[in-house]
């Protein structure tokens, strides 16, 4: 595909004459050849116009062509895969497989995205008849369900361009919830998002869609996302990041005149306790896989695990001097952006003069936007005591706590910030006596792991990516993953005593959709 460097607005292409940028290849440090001009004002307005013209209609469009729109996104993107891969593995510093692999996860997520919204089980249809007998006071009619909200924004994500960018899981379920999208893309690969943008772009031309379902917006800073995030046009955000972009974009939301809901997923330790049952049954398994799932991607996953608390003994020492090795020879790799790498470097430089903390590990790092496994070691009584240890550093770098008993463990499970994830690795005999452990850390996290590892996220209808502040700015009420994501993008509307035909058909009396709903307290 011939890219053009400019932003599509609905069905058109933006102009030259905005800040002009180019795509990184993070191994080399070397400018990719095309520019990208940023979004001028004049077609965010006219972005916001198009999706506000379109919205009426994507809500009252099926679920049944919702679904075909998002299949023929996949096909699309299934079709040009090969040449996608090879674009993100040059502007993100990805292998091509890991970008193939992320492509056809990312077709899976608009098909089960799509097959929820035909469905209609989301919507979540409840149904009260009347009883106008009733005394001493009728009873109405009541009749409620989920509605979409209308234009939503979308912030691609650096870490990964394809899931959780143009065309990724926040785009997927606002389209199968009814709204129509604006992505920013996200500048670090650029080209990527404009290849996978004309996709989406096709796919809505080639359904008869409105062209305001979709535009994409590039931006060389932060300009034209803190326009969007203000414009009186736009019913809600999603955005993948860090703690400080997540903040700033819902400080900017909440001071709206009309507040609107950002579904922000920031920043996440994902603790791992290691208790010593597990450590006396399977001590090498678990050293291989936890270094396995810290070093995957260059520790460059919101799921990476970044607090190791184990509990003091002989074999909690081997199991260190079993792990510490093969973290000292893993090879450096290219982390995503030079911001994030220099990021890194500080917040791990930083770390290491925090008095109580010891450096126990660190590999080679010396190519240029490379980085390597980096550390820490401290004892629990440290940990609870200094908050900037409950921080997360993105990238290959996670904290061991040391615990002198179980009830030391509980205290620093406590003091743990929210977390995407929390694992328990235990022994057979040891889970019976863990309930407490599990209820602090099931009040920590959105999703909890037994015996495994956080990275690797299934996509299905019962996952849950999501959980308490820091991790999201929802405080975990919702989920970036999974077919519940599609309730963020809707708001609650109750009809009383309408008339049958004025009725949208998921309430009906009829019901033409043959939708699961609650009637009189009954799921029929």
């Amino acid at each position: 595909m011939e890219l053009r460097g400019l932003s599509l607005i609905g069905a058109e292409l933006g102009q030259k004459g905005g800040a002009v940028f180019h795509g990184f290849n993070p191994a080399s440090g070397q400018a990719l050849a095309r520019e990208f001009h940023s979004a001028s004002r004049a077609e965010i307005d006219r972005a916001v116009a198009l999706a506000a013209e379109a919205a009426p209609i994507w809500a009252k469009l099926s679920g049944a062509k919702r679904r075909i729109f998002l299949g023929a996104i996949a096909g699309k993107l299934e079709r040009d895969a090969p040449g996608l891969a090879e674009l993100a593995s040059s502007e993100t510093g990805l292998p091509v497989a890991r970008c193939s692999g992320e492509i056809g996860r990312t077709c899976g997520q608009l098909r089960l995205y799509g097959l929820a919204g035909e469905r209609g089980d989301w919507l979540d249809a409840r149904i009260e008849t009347a009883a106008p007998d009733r005394k001493p006071l009728p009873k109405p009619d009541h009749r409620s369900m989920l509605r979409p909200l209308g234009p939503v924004v979308v912030f691609g994500s650096s870490n990964f361009p394809f899931a959780y960018s143009v065309a990724g899981g926040d785009t997927a379920s606002a389209f199968a919830a009814g709204c129509p999208v604006i992505v920013k893309a996200h500048p670090a690969h650029p080209g990527t998002g404009e290849w996978v943008g004309r996709l989406v772009a096709e796919a809505v031309a080639d359904c008869g869609l409105p062209a305001g379902s979709f535009s994409l917006l590039f931006d060389a800073g932060f300009e034209t996302g803190q326009a969007l995030v203000k414009h009186p046009g736009v019913k809600a955000v999603g955005f993948t990041g860090s703690l400080s972009g997540g903040r700033a974009l819902t400080d900017l939301a909440a001071a709206r005149p009309e507040p609107i809901p950002v579904y922000a997923e920031m920043g996440s330790v994902n603790p791992v306790f290691i208790l010593p049952g597990a450590l006396a049954e399977r001590s090498a398994a678990v050293a291989e896989g936890l270094h396995g799932s810290a070093t995957a991607g260059v520790g460059q996953f919101c799921t990476n695990p970044g607090v190791i608390v184990l509990q003091k003994s002989p074999a909690a020492e081997q199991f260190l001097q079993t792990l510490i090795p093969k973290l000292e020879a893993t090879a450096q790799g290219p982390m995503l952006t030079a911001g994030i790498r220099k990021n890194f470097m500080t917040r791990t430089a930083a770390r290491g003069k925090i008095a109580g903390v010891r450096r126990i590990a660190e590999a080679k790092a010396d190519a240029a936007g490379s980085a390597a496994p980096v550390w820490f070691e401290t004892e629990a009584a440290v940990f609870e005591r200094t908050p900037a240890l409950s921080e997360e550093i993105f990238g290959p770098s996670s904290l061991v706590v040391e615990c002198r008993d179980p009830a030391e463990m509980l205290e620093v499970a406590r003091h743990l910030e929210g977390s995407l994830t929390a694992t328990v690795h235990a022994s057979e005999s040891e889970l019976k006596g863990q309930s407490a452990l599990i209820e602090i850390l099931a009040e920590k996290a959105g999703r909890l792991i037994l015996n495994g590892y956080p990275t690797g996220l299934e996509v299905s209808s019962a996952i849950v990516h999501g959980g308490p502040y820091p991790s999201t700015s929802d405080g975990g009420r919702s989920t970036s993953v999974g077919t519940r994501a599609l309730t963020r993008w809707a708001r609650l509307i109750c009809y009383q005593n309408f008339a049958d035909s004025l009725l949208p058909p998921e309430l009906q009396e009829a019901n033409p959709q043959r939708l699961r709903r609650m009637v009189n307290g009954e799921y029929v």
